[in-house]
């Protein structure tokens, strides 16, 4: 039964007339009992579409014979008419009869009019009109619409009354004691300002996930003061459509535009990290390798509570960017009237921004940010789906493939060679003004060091194919000749055959190659692609110490091993050695520092070094610490490297070493370069001589405007440079 068609109605009279309990035998003195004639009479009555009938609490359907009317009152009409005979059973089923209070004239009832909440639906029934306890709407209602009523998003028509019992909400039913049910109507006030709260923040929300930047220096206020136009267009599209398509659409645009603040919080990540976006293509491998960082740094409890957290926050973005898009425009529906005006003066104000290039601080008013987002992402997936099929090309394609073994590096024979690596080794540790003065000390001290052991170097740059991180690019691309700037790539120059500096030594048939890996924890497929004959990672080298974060050994330790295991045994051919060193991996705490040769044994001593060291989170939010620490672990590695040089080198030593990548951005600054220093170290004079031409520094401290060459340049400019003939 709906609640406009309802018969059962007080009389219009400002109290209830009282009435008298029947006793069960006989009926009460004074009460008429209506024949058939009296109600054909109440049928045919103005009135007869009320019901007075008051049902008492605990009476109904379980009450024995008829129920009594009450007397009416002189000049009033009879109750009890015919109308309550006809009533189809009511939905509740339980009861004949519905309480209700009759509020009294020129008062609104508790829970009617405007004031509803979006969410529910409500009447539209005139004011002077009962409103029973609990009876659900009929069928349809919410769908029609009445006028004067509200529909179930809040839409109004034009005489909707102020509701007394609901604030931005649907007013309470009457309870039977006429109070409001609900704790909106017993705290209106603290539900208006929940309310405006709740839609504030919503407001804000969007607003944020509409002009979020991808990097964290474009973090500013300029930036969000600025007008979208992907707002103006969705409010003119909620206007126009009706109830269930605008909530649909909002709900889709809601989740996009939460999927969207996801990407865009990934980008902040990968640009301060890696100093690029996030690759929706390419980049999901990368996440297993950041929760092996998490452990490493933060152990196995605190990686898991990251890793829960990461994914709870995901979540909480998503459902409440969709939920804020579809409670704003519910209100931009709600208030049509006004959100037009409002809608029309930000497009003018838009348009006119636009036309005018009007700016704040150099950043424009009228944004088309999300439009632009959407446009930059499409293109690089597009870019790297294109890439993959160009690289193949590009990855057939080797001068050197060709040439015969006899006329591979033949200016080198007989030399000991060892390419090494330098974790994170970058020009910001030579020029920063933090890191400079140590590092810069460092390698003057080791430069006199080799002088004096007979050695000389040159310097120069390379522009790297990575940065912050994904060393193993920045390995390939010096290895192989090709610029490996991203993952595909990488796999598939791994899964061919093309030519890298190893694989040519080893192709001579005159070198053996070996690889010292303590960054390897696994299985690593590579090798063979590189050409190493014998790879000795973490699991190889017999150290017995503490890790250092992410560092699985000093460095001191991993090339004394290599001695022990490697370079001090016999030989029948001279060594082409491929070291990586990691002891100046992020977060640079705790940093080892060297000890006594002959203390360094199984790495024990390094047990009381690494506790007595600093804590990742004693450095990981401070940008300055994280500097002066990171300039600290270059000098270690550096001083490693070169105290083993002067121990075990000889005559023969060729020592090839280069950072892999720049430190992340919190250290090398947002827009460093990514250049890398490489510097060439031998004993024999005819080395450094046949790259006299490449204009490089004396010592191992490259000059500012020393040469800078690609990365992927130097395979073949140094296969040329020691005696290689091209043969592709």
């Amino acid at each position: 039964m709906s609640f406009t068609s309802s018969s059962r109605q007080l009389p219009n009279t400002d109290e209830t007339p009282e009435r008298e309990t029947p006793e069960p035998d006989a009926p009460s003195p004074g009460i008429e009992q209506p024949g058939p004639a009296s109600q054909d009479a109440s049928a045919d009555s103005p009135d007869h579409a009320r019901d007075t009938t008051d049902a008492e609490p605990g009476r109904g359907a379980s009450s024995s014979g008829p129920e009594q009317p009450a007397p009416a009152a002189e000049g009033e009409p009879a109750v009890g008419t015919a109308q309550d005979a006809t009533d189809p059973e009511p939905e509740r089923g339980a009861t004949d009869a519905e309480p209700v209070v009759r509020a009294p004239e020129g008062e609104v009832p508790a829970g009617s009019g405007a004031g509803s909440s979006s969410d529910e639906d409500e009447g539209g029934d005139d004011g002077d009109k009962p409103v029973p306890v609990s009876s659900p709407p009929p069928a349809g209602h919410a769908d029609e619409g009445t006028d004067g009523g509200t529909d179930e998003d809040g839409d109004t028509g034009p005489a909707a009354a102020p509701s007394a019992g609901g604030v931005g909400g649907v007013g309470e039913a009457a309870l039977p004691s006429g109070r409001v049910r609900g704790w909106r109507g017993r705290y209106p006030v603290a539900a208006t300002v929940l309310a405006w709260t709740v839609t504030g923040l919503a407001a804000v929300l969007v607003l944020f996930a509409l002009l979020m930047p991808g990097k964290a220096d474009q973090f500013h206020p300029a930036q969000f003061l600025r007008v979208p136009v992907e707002a103006v267009f969705g409010a003119a599209l909620v206007l126009v459509l009706p109830r269930r398509p605008r909530i649909a659409v909002s709900a889709v645009a809601g989740l996009a535009l939460g999927v969207l603040t996801v990407l865009n919080l990934l980008d902040v990540g990968f640009n301060e990290y890696l100093g690029r976006g996030f690759n929706v293509v390419l980049d999901w491998a990368l996440f297993s390798d950041a929760q092996a960082y998490l452990q490493d740094t933060f152990g196995g409890g605190g990686a898991l509570g990251i890793a829960i957290l990461a994914v709870v926050l995901v979540i909480a973005v998503l459902a409440l960017v969709t939920l804020s898009v579809v409670r704003l425009g519910n209100l931009v529906a709600r208030n049509s009237e006004v959100a037009t005006r409002a809608t029309l003066v930000a497009a003018i104000v838009w348009v006119t921004c636009a036309a005018l290039g009007v700016q704040v601080t150099g950043v424009p008013i009228a944004s088309e940010h999300v439009a632009l987002a959407v446009q930059d992402r499409a293109h690089r997936v597009r870019d790297t789906i294109r890439d993959e099929a160009e690289f193949q090309k590009i990855a057939k394609k080797d001068t050197f493939a060709n040439t015969p073994p006899d006329q591979l590096l033949t200016d080198l024979r007989g030399k000991d060679m060892m390419i090494t690596f330098i974790e994170s080794y970058g020009r910001s540790a030579i020029e920063d003004p933090v890191m400079a003065p140590g590092v810069d000390a460092t390698l003057t001290a080791e430069n006199r060091k080799l002088t004096g052991a007979g050695f000389a170097a040159k310097s120069g740059w390379l522009t790297s194919a990575t940065y912050g991180g994904s060393s193993w690019l920045g390995h390939s691309t010096f290895l192989s000749g090709l610029w490996i700037n991203n993952q595909q790539r990488y796999r598939t120059v791994t899964a061919g055959d093309h030519l890298t500096l190893p694989g040519a030594f080893a192709k001579t048939g005159d070198w053996d190659t070996v690889g010292v890996m303590p960054g390897v924890q696994k299985a690593w497929p590579e090798q063979k692609f590189y050409g190493i004959d014998k790879l000795y990672d973490s699991r190889d080298l017999g150290y017995r110490g503490p890790k250092f974060s992410w560092s699985t050994m000093p460095d001191q330790y991993a090339l004394t091993a290599f001695e022990r295991l490697v370079h001090g045994k016999k030989h029948d051919k001279p060594l082409m050695s491929t070291i990586i060193l990691t002891s100046s991996h992020q977060p640079w705490a705790p940093i080892p520092r060297t000890v006594p040769q002959d203390q360094v044994g199984d790495g024990s001593v390094y047990d009381a070094i690494e506790k007595a060291g600093k804590r990742p989170g004693d450095i990981i939010t401070d940008a300055r610490k994280s500097k002066e620490e990171y300039g600290k672990s270059i000098q270690y590695s550096v001083t490693s490297l070169i105290d083993y040089l002067v121990k075990y080198g000889d005559k023969n030593t060729v020592l090839i070493f280069l950072g892999d990548h720049q430190p992340i951005a919190r250290v090398s600054g947002d827009h460093a370069s990514r250049d890398v220093p490489v510097s060439i170290v031998a004993k024999d004079p005819k080395v450094l001589d046949r790259i006299a031409d490449w204009g490089w520094t004396d010592g191992l401290q490259p000059e500012h405007n020393a040469p800078v060459w690609k990365m992927s340049a130097f395979r073949d400019r140094f296969l040329t440079a020691y005696g290689s003939t091209p043969h592709s």
